[in-house]
């Protein structure tokens, strides 16, 4: 199977830098050769400065004004949010739609190929259809609403950097700049048609226990181990699924410094997600009572450090925001069909801020794995629901 890159002919290109000229082939092609072409540039989060530059490429060879803000250097990005406003032309309600440029951090080099329909990675890494496709999906949508004259009440296109570690660039971004209160993201795994009514809300938590050192060997009695302590606490944890609301998890442990030292520290960092604040609640505090007790038990002491990591959100279907995603969708021919998320995305930051954000799933499978792959009838199908959802909005 042949590059896709490789058959545009913009490996040299690229290769040269030209991303202007790069932009002005784009024109002539479609949403699955700008797909593939930003997925072949690797885009970590915090190194998204490639396929910054060349969204904003593509953006200005629409005639469109990109403002970049200072984001990237307050939390550790190459980028900033990168803001792009289509004005209105018609009555009705503005719409802002939103990607982030980060992916998770690929294991090797990203080459896409096409075969019997599906995009995937050639050489066995993740794609980036996480959110790549989210990316080329909204900007071919302005680009067709631009060629053909399209009538729009108000279109604004924003990007973030570092959403897989946190929501963080959206959490950066002034939503005051935006003039539109109801949104969109495409960032949910599974087939187009479903709509995301709510995400749950997550606390981050980091527990080091401290122990007492001593030779392993010679005087084990006098040490305090604070791995034992780590090891009891997470055994006393309820881990995974605990309802149909909530889901924990310990995700990292380090600890100890020899194998023939009675370990003075450990540390893990874990995490419990609700749809259901109060029992968000009762579960972080049954995690803290758990790493207490098994600190005492131990002769050990804990330090345990709580961060919100983001908060939920519930949508129903008679909001605006669902009511004009459904009958776009039906427009276009797919059954509504809605559900609840475990994952978070840049709506929780938009929702938590007063805006109204729902995610709209794209049809992208088995995303941050090796094979992660989306259909070009799927790339394809999110142009036609964006237009939707623009004249949707068209009073």
């Amino acid at each position: 199977m042949e590059s896709l890159a490789e058959e545009t002919g913009l490996d040299e290109l690229v290769g040269a830098g030209h991303r202007a000229t790069v932009s002005k082939i784009r024109r002539i092609v479609n949403v699955v050769d700008l797909f593939t072409e930003l997925a072949a540039l690797p885009s970590p989060p915090g190194e998204e400065r490639a396929v910054a530059d060349r969204v904003i490429g593509e953006l200005e060879l629409l005639g469109l004004e990109v403002e970049e803000d200072a984001a990237g250097a307050q939390i550790g990005s190459t980028m900033g949010n990168l803001l792009c406003r289509l004005e209105p032309t018609a009555e009705g309600e503005p719409l802002f739609f939103c990607a982030h440029l980060d992916t998770v951090p690929p294991t090797g080099p990203i080459e896409p190929v096409e075969d019997e329909g599906m995009i995937r990675n050639g050489a066995g890494t993740i794609l980036g259809a996480d959110n790549k496709s989210a990316v080329a999906a909204m900007i071919e949508g302005a680009r067709r609403v631009l060629d053909e004259g399209r009538p729009h009440a108000g279109i604004e296109l924003l990007f973030t950097p570092k959403e897989e570690v946190g929501l963080i660039g959206a959490y950066a971004f002034d939503h005051t700049k935006l003039r539109a209160r109801l949104g969109y993201v495409y960032d949910q795994a599974a087939p187009i048609g479903e709509v995301i009514l709510g995400a749950p809300s997550s606390q981050a938590m980091e527990v080091r226990f401290h122990g007492r050192p001593a030779h392993s060997g010679m005087f084990p009695e006098e040490g305090r181990s604070a791995i034992a302590a780590a090891a009891r606490a997470i055994a006393d944890l309820r881990l995974g699924r605990i309802d149909e609301d909530s889901t924990s998890n310990v995700g990292v442990i380090h600890g100890g410094t020899a194998g023939n030292i009675v370990p003075e520290w450990c540390t893990f960092l874990a995490e419990a997600r609700s749809h259901d604040e109060r029992k968000l609640a009762d579960l972080v505090q049954e995690m803290l009572e758990a790493c207490s007790f098994a600190a005492t038990a131990a002769d050990c002491e804990v330090e345990t450090t709580l961060k919100k990591s983001y908060r939920g959100y519930r949508f129903r279907r008679d909001d605006e925001v669902v009511r004009l995603a459904a009958g776009a969708l039906q427009a276009r021919g797919f059954v509504p069909t809605y559900g609840l998320s475990g994952g978070a995305a840049d709506a929780n930051v938009f929702n938590e801020r007063g805006l109204q954000c729902l995610n709209l799933a794209n049809g992208m499978t088995d995303i941050h794995t090796a094979d992660e792959r989306i259909a070009v009838a799927d790339l394809e199908a999110m142009v036609d629901v964006t237009l939707a959802l623009v004249d949707a909005a068209r009073g």
